[in-house]
């Protein structure tokens, strides 16, 4: 098994997740996809600005780890361009904005508002929500972990629902796992992160087919969307149990300010 090599020099790291974006974005772009997926949304191209500079204050190597989750959500990601991105854990705990174009095939039911978005992410506001109750400020958790996801593009059937990656059809998925595949390894090679932790069952599948030729570490932690009765329970408590068995240690959770 070889140990995943950085492509590039560390100094140009930024360079590199540009160019792993960029080509992700084109690549899942060109693909089409039939019935009952109705409209696909790419993220990475209409939100591009938020995104990258998501990467240039947070993306910069090595982390000890880097988390990745499956696909956009319709008010995370989709609005903002940033994984699990609920707008009010991206513009006010990582205070990034920026601008958001909308998607050459919008649906009516799922408008794209970027950060004027009224609705909460569900799944961004768990995690993030903890990261910062755990970590105190962005730059603490980012200074050690990394978040990703797996794929970039949202799936929508007629009806506004959302379809996830692994119920499109297999002659549509394939070409759309090689991609995402290549995108991850290259990305955990930038990074140079000795583990990489799938936030649900499908992400760790993923990164385990990803990064199989590789010395990477792969693990799992529970999803925190509330379709899910576990999560919506006891997420965070659970979380910590998965991540403290991957030998990771937590901070002290930061006192409380007294604004709260």
């Amino acid at each position: 098994m070889g140990t995943l090599e950085p492509a590039t020099p560390a100094a140009d790291w930024l360079g590199d997740l540009k160019r792993i974006t960029a080509k992700l974005a084109t690549e899942a772009g060109a693909l089409r996809f039939a019935p009952p997926v109705a409209h696909v949304y790419n993220p990475l191209d209409y939100a591009r600005d938020p995104y990258l500079e998501y990467l240039a204050r947070f993306g910069h190597p090595p982390k000890e780890a880097v988390f990745v989750g499956m696909n956009p959500g319709p008010f995370g990601m989709a609005q903002t361009g940033i994984p699990f991105g609920d707008v009010s854990a991206v513009s006010g705990w990582m205070g990034i904005r920026g601008e958001v174009g909308r998607p050459a095939d919008e649906h009516p039911k799922r408008p794209v508002r970027g950060f004027a978005c009224p609705r909460s992410e569900v799944s961004g506001s768990r995690l993030w929500g903890w990261a910062r109750r755990r970590f105190g400020s962005a730059e603490a958790f980012f200074d050690r972990f990394f978040v990703a996801n797996y794929c970039p593009l949202v799936f929508l059937e007629e009806s506004g629902r959302n379809r996830t990656p692994d119920r499109l059809k297999r002659p549509e998925r394939e070409p759309l796992f090689d991609s995402c595949d290549r995108a991850l390894a290259q990305t955990v090679a930038v990074l140079e992160a000795p583990l990489v932790i799938g936030i649900g069952r499908f992400a760790e599948e993923r990164a385990r087919r990803a990064l199989a030729a590789t010395d990477v570490r792969i693990g799992r932690i529970l999803h925190p969307s509330p379709a899910n009765p576990v999560a919506n329970a006891r997420w965070s408590v659970q979380v910590e149990e998965e991540l403290s068995a991957l030998g990771l240690v937590l901070p002290a959770t930061p006192p409380r300010s007294r604004s709260g």
